[in-house]
């Protein structure tokens, strides 16, 4: 009686990133070109840019700390499976789909639906992450260092606790979720500092 044995196949992550490094990099270049060179020399000719400079550089912000933590979170693992690089592609889908709603809250002056919009957006990239970092850690196994730093992964949570309540806060005060999405970015504007840690503290690496 013959034995099928399965083999797990992993893939080198370096396509993965590079491949992310790329899209993103093109996420950027889309959201500046939405800042369209005024008609006119004076310097008042820039204030109608104004609220679409503020949506760029809000997103710049996010862009940049998902590139960071990305960048991080990939540094804890050597090899990824199939359906990581899905995990990946869907947060790239929604890292793509933040040019679009910071064109539109930008030109239409932070209205209720732009926001309420940007802010689904912001909530369904930090869903995409946490699924993305949830899948490596568990290929990883749970000794990993991926495993060992995000733990529960209250940080996580938290944020996107606080992207459903600017959510629904939109249709109250769309400067209250405004407020609540620059909170969220200043708290992970320094790049998660757990896998550094778990990292430093190994031997192995």
């Amino acid at each position: 009686m013959y034995t099928i044995q399965l083999k797990t196949y992993y893939m080198n992550k370096g396509r993965l990133e590079a491949f992310s490094d790329g899209v993103i990099a093109i996420i950027i270049t889309i959201m500046v070109l939405e800042l369209k060179t005024p008609h006119g020399e004076s310097l008042t000719a820039l204030k109608p840019l104004i609220p679409t400079f503020l949506s760029y550089v809000l997103s710049f912000v996010y862009v940049g700390i998902y590139w960071n933590n990305h960048h991080h979170m990939l540094h804890a693992v050597k090899q990824v499976r199939g359906a990581a690089l899905w995990a990946n592609l869907h947060l790239l889908f929604w890292l793509s789909m933040i040019p679009f709603v910071t064109g539109w809250m930008g030109e239409n002056h932070f209205a209720q639906w732009p926001v309420a919009l940007y802010g689904f957006v912001l909530l369904m990239n930090a869903v995409a992450f946490t699924l993305l970092a949830a899948i490596l850690a568990k290929q990883a196994g749970p000794d990993s260092a991926l495993a060992q730093a995000y733990g529960k992964d209250t940080k996580g949570k938290v944020s996107m606790a606080i992207y459903a309540a600017a959510l629904g806060l939109t249709f109250v005060n769309a400067n209250i979720s405004l407020a609540l999405f620059t909170l969220v970015a200043i708290v992970w504007f320094i790049p998660d500092p757990r896998i550094e840690r778990v990292l430093l503290g190994r031997d192995d690496c």
